[in-house]
């Protein structure tokens, strides 16, 4: 999976964040194993 620019990478063993700051080709890794993408928090409604 190539790196996003702008993305947050959580390590699911540990806990750690990392954000990409430059784009490429490869993956990030944490404690053996590929990071995920961390979603976004959905924002409050406004109702």
């Amino acid at each position: 999976m190539a790196n996003q620019l702008g993305k947050r990478y959580l390590c699911a063993t540990c806990g750690t964040e990392a954000l990409c700051n430059k784009p490429g080709t490869g993956a990030v890794e944490c404690c053996g194993q590929e990071m995920k993408i961390k979603e976004a928090k959905p924002l409050p409604s406004s109702d």
